[in-house]
């Protein structure tokens, strides 16, 4: 065996076990009330959070290797336990899957997309914020 092969193969190994062994950070939400399947990682290049004094609204994307379906359906079983009203599901079959939720001020679409080597979460969320009034 050569040198090169050795060195590759002890490369290799550090490598896979330098990824196994780091630490999962939390998956990053706007809302409190709007659970993340573990599994997804954030993608803050395709995200958008804006906030105002009256509004905060976000798009937040995820990706992981996680069948449509069953992320679906632990979505949904999530949000309802959180409070949120299931209003619509819409799939489609080389698209994804739409789900549509709603709360007291708070508006919900989940879209799920299944691409060739991930799975894509889309979570577009807005809720009305409270006004804090100060009296002199």
């Amino acid at each position: 065996m050569s040198i090169q092969r050795v060195l590759l193969t002890l490369l290799v190994v550090v490598f896979v076990a330098g990824c196994a062994s780091a630490p999962s950070r939390p998956v990053r939400s706007e809302f409190e009330d709007i659970p993340v399947p573990k599994g997804l990682s954030y993608q803050a290049d395709k995200s958008t959070i804006i906030e105002s004094p009256t509004v905060k609204a976000a798009r937040l994307v995820y990706r992981g290797r996680l069948e449509v379906e069953s992320l679906g359906l632990a979505l949904r079983t999530t949000l309802e336990a959180n409070g949120w009203r299931h209003v619509s599901s819409t799939a489609v079959a080389t698209h994804g899957t739409t789900q549509v939720y709603e709360k007291a001020g708070s508006s919900l679409e989940v879209r799920l997309l299944d691409g060739w080597w991930f799975t894509y979460v889309e979570l577009t969320a807005s809720r009305a914020q409270q006004q804090t009034t100060t009296t002199r």
